[in-house]
């Protein structure tokens, strides 16, 4: 049976509007066929033109079998957890966006052996521009900690270079719902060149997200000519409803989501997925404690590695969650179409 190709991809999701950027199909196709123009901003994918099956007939299909938007499928509302906790890390994380619960549980699971590399998103601290990167020890995963998830970056692009080209074979995967919903993907599929990327992800940790926004338009735009703020003032920024920017030496900027429509990324307003559902484990700030990271447990993997990190004393747990809070964000994304 002939398997969907690339240009089925190209029809049904990219030219459809529907390309989450996940970055998924690049980092599976063998032939190296798929990649993002540089500097073009909020695009998909595009193709060298050498794609095996299309010209040779040889089957593959794998980018179209793990793209999360090819299935059509509908995510919605919290998912299936088993505990909800209010978690922070044991010790100082510089830059944490919320309480470091994510930073402590990876940094712990590196220096216990759990896994043997970290499939994340990086920025530069000082011009904000986030890229998709690969941590291997602890030390500097955590002095990365707290980069934007909020800016699009194309996150398992990067897996190739880890399966491929460095052989790790007990991956963590960072990332947003759509990068989520992807490496499940991996993980569930049939097709023998996704089973390797599946195989290789020991544990994989969700976002809450409501958007992602393109670096250039947000920062250069709507910050810069709109709020005067230059990216090196930005100390956080969190998406809740509203987009609040916790700038050096100034009163919080807050600017209502309707003021960010232009950059938003188009496959964005196709998602309906906020709490991350397919994750072994979900995290987010919405719903905790201020200083505090609500997780999800989902997965007996997800639950192994929270109990690891409190073993170690490096992530402090309660069960003080405010899931109401997180219902409503989730609600209100549940309803696109």
């Amino acid at each position: 049976m002939t398997e969907k190709t690339y240009k089925d991809l190209k029809k049904d999701v990219w030219d459809a509007g529907l390309c989450s950027g996940c970055g998924a199909c690049v980092a599976v196709c063998p032939g190296e066929g798929l990649f993002f123009e540089t500097g073009k901003g909020m695009n998909s994918p595009v193709s060298t033109g050498t794609c095996k099956e299309d010209q040779d007939g040889v089957p593959c299909g794998v980018c179209y079998a793990i793209c999360p938007r090819a299935s059509g499928e509908m995510r919605q509302m919290l998912g299936v957890y088993t505990e909800a906790l209010a978690a922070r890390a044991g010790f100082e994380v510089p830059h944490r966006q919320s309480g470091g619960a994510v930073t402590a549980i990876l940094a712990n699971a590196l220096d216990e052996g759990l896994i043997d590399g970290v499939v994340t998103v990086t920025e530069d601290r000082f011009t904000l521009k986030p890229r998709s990167a690969i941590i291997t020890s602890s030390e500097p995963l955590i002095h990365e900690a707290g980069s934007r998830y909020s800016w699009w970056v194309p996150l398992l692009a990067s897996l190739k270079e880890a399966v491929v080209k460095r052989k790790l074979r007990r991956l963590a995967v960072v990332g947003v719902p759509c990068a989520v919903q992807a490496v499940q993907r991996m993980r569930a599929s049939d097709n023998q060149l996704a089973k390797p990327y599946g195989r290789s992800v020991r544990l994989l940790i969700g976002l809450f997200c409501t958007e992602t926004f393109d670096y250039r338009a947000l920062v250069e735009g709507v910050l810069g000519e709109k709020y005067h703020v230059e990216p090196w003032q930005v100390k956080r920024l969190n998406v809740a409803g509203k987009l609040e920017v916790t700038v050096e030496g100034r009163d919080q900027v807050t600017i209502p989501l309707k003021e960010l429509e232009a950059t938003v990324r188009p496959g964005c307003r196709s998602c309906t997925d906020f709490a991350a559902v397919d994750a072994d484990i979900s995290a987010g700030a919405v719903g905790a404690p201020k200083g505090s990271t609500t997780l999800l447990v989902r997965t007996p993997i997800g639950k192994a590695f929270v109990d690891r990190a409190v073993a170690s004393g490096r992530l402090l747990v309660e069960p003080k969650v405010d899931l109401a809070a997180v219902e409503k964000l989730a609600k209100e994304k549940s309803k696109r179409k």
